[in-house]
C-alpha cells in the first residue's frame, strides 16, 4: 500500500457491546471507507440493510466499506486488503471478547502500511465494576481497560447519572492513560471513536484471556421456542457468561437470540444468517452436557 492505514482497536468483554458498536460505525461512516475484522464471520451480524453482497468469508456494505473475518491469522487479513480494489480509508479490528487489545496491537505494529491508532475498550455500564473484582474474570478486565485509550462506557440507560459519574472516576484507576465517553446502545459520534491519533506504546501485558473459556455450539437444525431456552439458559446454574446466534421459531420466522449474564434480547434476523447458537462460559463451572439437554427442552 502507498500509504500508511490507521487502525483502531475495539476491544471489551463478553457483552459489552462491540457489535453494536460496529454497526452503528458503519452506519454513520459518512462516505469515509471502513474496514472492519473479526475473529468469527459468523459471529458478526451486520444490520442487513447496509449489506450490498456477501461471501464466503466477505461482505460489502454500503458506501464502500467491508468487513472480513480474520481467523487466526489477522496479519494475513491484514496484507489481504492491499488487494481490494477500493483501497479503505480506515481499518477497524473487533477483538474477541477475552482478547487482550495490547496483543492485537502489537500484530499491526510489525505490520509494514499499518499503524496503531488507538485502542477503544467498551465498558457494560452496569456489570463491569462487578466483572473486574470477579476472581476467574477480573484479570482480564483490569487488562483490557489497562490497554484502552478510549473507555465507551455503553448501556448508559440502564443506570442512573450517579453510577455514571462514579463509574468515570473508578475508570480513571483502572485506565489511566484513557480518556471515557458514554453511549447508549453503542451510538457513539464516530470522529470520537476513529482517529485517536495514538501511536502503540510498550505493553507489559500481552496475551489472551480465553484459556479461562470454554464454549459450545448449539446446531438449532429444527425450530425451538427461543423464550423458553434464553429463560433457561440465563438462570445461574447454567453459569452461561455469553450466548449468540441465530434459529428458526415455531412459527419459521429466522431470529437472532443475544445473551449477556441474565440479560437476553431475541430480535428478527438477517434472511442468510447462519443457523446455531454459541455459548461461552468459564472453565469449571459451565456444564456443555447440561446446556445441550436444556436446549433440547425448547424444541
Amino acid at each position: 500500500m502507498p500509504e500508511t492505514l490507521p487502525v483502531t482497536i475495539i476491544g471489551g468483554y463478553l457483552g459489552a457491546g462491540k457489535t453494536t458498536l460496529v454497526n452503528h460505525l458503519l452506519r454513520t461512516s459518512n462516505g469515509r471507507k471502513l474496514a472492519v475484522l473479526v475473529n468469527e464471520f459468523g459471529a458478526l451480524p451486520i444490520d442487513e440493510d447496509l449489506i450490498e453482497a456477501q461471501g464466503d468469508d466477505l461482505i460489502s456494505i454500503a458506501g464502500g466499506c467491508i468487513c472480513c473475518s480474520f481467523g487466526s491469522d489477522l496479519s494475513a487479513a491484514l496484507m489481504n486488503l492491499s488487494e481490494f480494489s477500493v483501497r479503505p480509508d480506515q481499518v477497524v479490528i473487533e477483538c474477541s471478547g477475552v482478547a487482550i487489545p495490547s496483543a492485537i496491537v502489537a500484530s499491526v505494529s510489525l505490520l509494514d502500511g499499518f499503524k496503531p491508532d488507538g485502542t477503544v475498550v467498551m465498558v457494560d455500564a452496569e456489570t463491569i465494576q462487578d466483572a473486574a473484582i470477579d476472581e476467574y474474570i477480573g484479570d482480564t478486565i483490569t487488562r483490557q481497560l489497562a490497554d484502552s485509550d478510549l473507555t465507551l462506557i455503553n448501556k448508559v440507560d440502564l443506570v442512573d447519572a450517579t453510577h455514571v459519574e462514579r463509574l468515570e472516576t473508578w475508570l480513571t484507576t483502572l485506565a489511566p492513560n484513557a480518556r471515557s465517553l458514554v453511549a447508549a446502545h453503542g451510538k457513539a459520534p464516530i470522529d470520537m471513536v476513529l482517529g485517536l491519533g495514538v501511536n502503540s506504546r510498550e505493553s507489559h501485558q500481552m496475551g489472551h484471556a480465553d484459556g479461562l473459556f470454554e464454549s459450545i455450539a448449539l446446531a438449532c437444525h429444527n425450530p425451538l421456542n427461543g423464550v423458553t431456552l434464553a429463560i433457561k439458559l440465563t438462570h445461574d446454574r447454567m453459569h452461561v457468561a455469553r450466548a449468540k446466534g441465530f434459529f428458526v421459531d415455531e412459527t419459521g420466522a429466522l431470529k437472532a437470540l443475544h445473551i449477556v449474564g441474565r440479560r437476553f434480547e431475541i430480535t428478527n434476523a438477517p434472511a442468510n444468517a447462519p443457523l446455531g447458537i454459541i455459548c461461552i462460559g468459564l472453565k469449571g463451572q459451565f456444564d456443555g452436557d447440561l446446556i445441550r439437554a436444556i436446549a433440547k427442552e425448547a424444541l
